[in-house]
């Protein structure tokens, strides 16, 4: 017991951290968990992106598959209505009843076949006027353009 009481007495002060210490040591883990947090934001922000852009390019390659399939006579006629078809879409491919992407597709007959070009936009290219989005892609966030040549 004496030990102990003596061990107590002979603590020498000033063994812990001050209150400065630990208001700096705290500043200094937030700054270090901010810079950490802005890290995980972008990286979530490019991944997203990345997301768009991946389904846009599936929707793009999508259109292009079916163009493929058409024969001259009905590529000639491309967007008919017989058939379903437009060259304007708004496009929900997780069927939650919004519209996702907006997609644009141009055929016109060259020499050599018909020069085919499909371009998606995010949803905020809604309601613009093909036109006005087609003067300025880069201006509404182009996702996907796809050009190719169908010869027939």
């Amino acid at each position: 017991m004496k030990t102990l009481l003596r061990s107590i007495r002979t603590r020498r002060p000033g063994r812990g951290f001050s209150l400065i210490e630990v208001l700096i040591g705290i500043t200094i883990i937030g700054v270090a968990m901010l810079g950490l947090a802005q890290a995980f934001l972008l990286s979530v922000n490019n991944n997203t992106r990345a997301g768009e852009i991946a389904h846009a390019s599936f929707l793009a390659q999508q259109q292009l598959d079916y163009l493929r399939t058409l024969t001259a006579a009905e590529l000639s006629t491309f967007p008919s209505t017989a058939r379903g078809e437009s060259s304007d879409q708004s496009l929900d491919p997780n069927g939650d009843g919004s519209s996702d992407f907006r997609r644009i597709t141009q055929v016109s007959t060259g020499g050599t076949g018909f020069t085919v070009k499909i371009l998606v936009f995010p949803a905020t290219a809604i309601g613009k006027t093909a036109a006005t989005i087609l003067a300025a892609p880069s201006q509404y966030r182009v996702r996907a353009v796809v050009s190719s040549i169908i010869v027939r």
